[in-house]
């Protein structure tokens, strides 16, 4: 039953404050994230539950990481993702080619080796914790230290986003 304990009467209805803080809730992701795609973050959410719930009922990790760190540009950054296995990226931004390299919460260490190779202007690190917290950084490709060789390893650490 709904009272003003728990919802307010306005223009002849009640409105829950459930319903009001998650319109609040959803205008301040929008603002952390202005390429926010909303309908992808139902879908990342219990996929990321899904990943912490097999991990306590069974000490085993899925194999969705990769995944999560591609649907978590997709949904902070606007990353538009190629079709899978394809060569060179993992998908764009606006013109940039785009790299998605996600650190797993049961890495022993947070650093990411990537393959300078492949075809890309931005990195896009995700590290997932082992509280299956999730952060990003979005690097340009250009400041990347130079290395020689084809490969380069990047400590979660040392990277300036």
């Amino acid at each position: 039953m709904w009272n003003e304990d728990n919802a307010i009467y306005d223009d002849g209805e009640w409105i829950t404050w459930t319903e009001i803080n998650t319109h609040l809730a959803r205008l301040e992701f929008e603002a952390r994230f202005p390429n926010l795609d909303v309908d992808l973050v139902p879908i990342f959410q219990d996929l990321l539950a899904v990943a912490q719930n097999y991990y306590e009922l069974t000490g085993s990790h899925l194999q969705v990481y990769g995944d999560l760190g591609e649907l978590y540009g997709a949904i902070t950054h606007g990353l538009k993702l190629h079709r899978n296995y394809a060569q060179g990226s993992d998908g764009k931004i606006g013109n940039h080619f785009v790299e998605v390299k996600t650190i797993t919460p049961f890495k022993s260490n947070d650093t990411i080796t990537l393959n300078l190779k492949r075809n890309f202007s931005k990195v896009l690190i995700v590290k997932i914790d082992s509280d299956f917290e999730v952060q990003g950084k979005l690097i340009d490709r250009k400041a990347l230290p130079k290395v020689k060789g084809t490969s380069l390893k990047l400590s979660w650490a040392d990277v300036v986003s």
